[in-house]
C-alpha cells in the first residue's frame, strides 16, 4: 500500500509540475510578439492592445497548446501500441493521410459548403485510414516489424504527398492558395467557435486516453500478455487506433501537418520519468501543448514581422533528435 501510495503521489507531482509548465507558457506566449502591447491596457478594452491580445494573439496560443498536446498524446498511444519510441503520427504517414482528406475536401469545395466540419471529418477519416493501411502492411507473425513499419510509413508520406500534388495541380486559383498555405503547418488564426468545438474534441480523446492507460501499459508489453490478464488485445488496439488517428486528424485539420511533436515531448519524459502511461499521457499533453506553444512564439517572433511556419521550426528541432534516436538505437546492444 505505501509503495502504491507513494506512486500516485509521484504521478500526481509531475503532472501539477507539467500543468503549472503549460500555465506559464499559455500565460507568457500572448505577450510576445512583433508588437509590445500592454496587458493592463489589453484588460481595460483600450485599441490596439486589446485587438492585438484577444483577436489575434489568444486564439493562436489557444490553438497551439490544444495541438501540441493533442499531436504529444497521439505520439504515446501509437508509440504503445506499435510498441516502438519511434512511431508518430508524422513518421508512420498518418498526418500525410489526414493532410491528403483535408486538401480533398478543400480541392473539392466542401469546406465552403459545409464548413470546417467537412474538412475535420475527411482529415480524421484520412488519419484513420492510413494508419490501418500502416499497421496491416508492417504486420508480421507475432508482431510488427519496426523497421518495416517505419518504411512503410515514409513510403505512405510520399503517395499521399504525391498525391496532394497531384490535386493541387488540377484545382483553381483560390484552392490552391488555400492548399498551399494550410500544408505549411502553421499555427494561424481561428474563430473561438471552432476552438471552442475543437477542444472539446480534444480534452475528450485525451480524457478516455489517461482512464485507459492500464490497458495501455499492459498493451506496451506485448498482446500475449496483455491477453493473459484479460484484455481483449484486437478491441484495445482498434480502440487505441482511433483515438490516435482523431487526435492527429482533429488537430491537422486546423493546423495542417506539423511533425516531429508526438516524437520529442514523449521521448524526453521517458527519459526522466520511465514509461508508465499514468504519468507519460498527462505530462505529454501539458508538456506537449507548452513545446508548440513555444515554438509557435519563436515562428512569429525569430524574423519580425515576419512569420516562420511552425512546422518548419518544430522540423529543425526534431530532425535531428529523430536521427540522433535512430543511432542510439543502432549502437544499443
Amino acid at each position: 500500500m505505501a509503495i502504491r501510495e507513494a506512486s500516485r503521489q509521484a504521478v500526481l507531482r509531475a503532472a501539477i509540475l507539467s500543468a503549472l509548465a503549460m500555465l506559464c507558457a499559455a500565460a507568457l506566449t500572448p505577450l510576445l510578439g512583433s508588437a509590445d502591447i500592454d496587458l493592463t491596457a489589453a484588460l481595460l478594452g483600450r485599441s490596439p492592445d486589446r485587438e492585438i491580445l484577444f483577436q489575434t494573439r489568444l486564439p493562436r496560443v489557444i490553438l497551439s497548446l490544444l495541438t501540441g498536446g493533442a499531436l504529444a498524446v497521439s505520439g504515446v498511444l501509437f508509440q504503445a501500441l506499435l510498441r516502438d519510441a519511434l512511431a508518430t503520427p508524422y513518421v508512420l504517414g498518418v498526418s500525410s493521410g489526414a493532410s491528403l482528406g483535408a486538401v480533398i475536401a478543400i480541392a473539392a469545395g466542401w469546406s465552403q459548403i459545409f464548413g470546417f466540419q467537412a474538412v475535420w471529418f475527411c482529415a480524421v477519416t484520412g488519419a484513420f485510414l492510413t494508419l490501418l493501411l500502416v499497421a496491416q502492411t508492417a504486420a508480421r507473425r507475432g508482431g510488427l516489424s519496426s523497421f518495416t513499419l517505419l518504411l512503410t510509413g515514409v513510403t505512405i508520406n510520399s503517395i499521399a504527398m504525391a498525391l496532394i500534388l497531384l490535386i493541387h495541380s488540377f484545382v483553381g486559383f483560390r484552392q490552391s492558395f488555400a492548399i498551399t498555405r494550410w500544408l505549411m503547418g502553421a499555427i494561424d488564426l481561428a474563430p473561438y467557435h471552432q476552438l471552442a468545438l475543437l477542444a472539446c474534441a480534444v480534452l475528450g480523446a485525451v480524457l478516455i486516453a489517461f482512464l485507459k492507460s492500464r490497458e495501455w501499459n499492459l498493451l506496451a508489453l506485448g498482446e500475449d500478455w496483455a491477453a493473459a490478464r484479460g484484455l481483449s488485445p484486437s478491441r484495445e488496439l482498434l480502440k487505441g487506433y482511433i483515438l490516435g488517428s482523431f487526435l492527429a486528424g482533429s488537430v491537422t485539420a486546423l493546423t495542417g501537418p506539423i511533425g516531429f511533436v508526438g516524437l520529442i515531448v514523449p521521448h524526453a519524459i521517458r527519459l526522466v520519468a520511465g514509461a508508465d502511461h499514468r504519468l507519460l499521457l498527462p505530462c505529454s499533453f501539458f508538456l506537449g501543448a507548452a513545446f508548440l506553444a513555444l515554438c509557435d512564439m519563436l515562428a512569429r517572433t525569430v524574423m519580425a514581422p515576419d512569420e516562420i511556419p511552425v512546422g518548419v521550426v518544430t522540423a529543425l528541432i526534431g530532425g535531428p533528435c529523430f536521427i540522433w534516436m535512430l543511432r542510439r538505437r543502432q549502437t544499443s546492444p
